[in-house]
């Protein structure tokens, strides 16, 4: 069991860039596959980026190119670096995790969920 607290979300330009953290604790991180899922009001939670248990890396078609997944398991952490920010990106961000050395890509496939972190692109 993992307990995810995000932060870094924000106020950004188009074309700007933020990176968003999320901390683990409370488990071997390392097991535990991390996703991105952001979610506007009245739509569903989409899935943005997901980095699996053994570093391999997955995308929506909106993030290629621009967002980037990563992990540093010694420090129980993960990343998502967004560059070339756009208005379409404005959603409330959350991170996940579950156990599992798969690709996933559904909500319902994970487990635990940090508090979410809003990220606003303005023009």
């Amino acid at each position: 069991q993992v307990q995810l607290v995000e932060s870094g979300g924000g106020l950004a330009q188009v074309g700007g860039s933020l990176t968003l953290s999320c901390a683990a604790s409370g488990d071997i991180f390392s097991n535990y596959a991390v996703a991105w899922f952001r979610q506007t009001p009245g739509k569903e939670r989409e899935f943005v980026a997901l980095i699996t248990s053994g570093d391999r890396t997955s995308y929506s078609d909106s993030a290629k190119r621009r967002f980037t997944i990563s992990r540093h398991n010694a420090e129980s952490m993960a990343y998502l670096r967004m560059n070339n920010l756009k208005p379409e990106d404005t959603a409330d961000y959350v991170c996940a995790a579950r156990e599992g050395a798969n690709f996933y890509f559904r909500p319902t496939q994970f487990d635990y969920w940090s508090q979410g972190t809003q990220v606003t692109v303005s023009s």
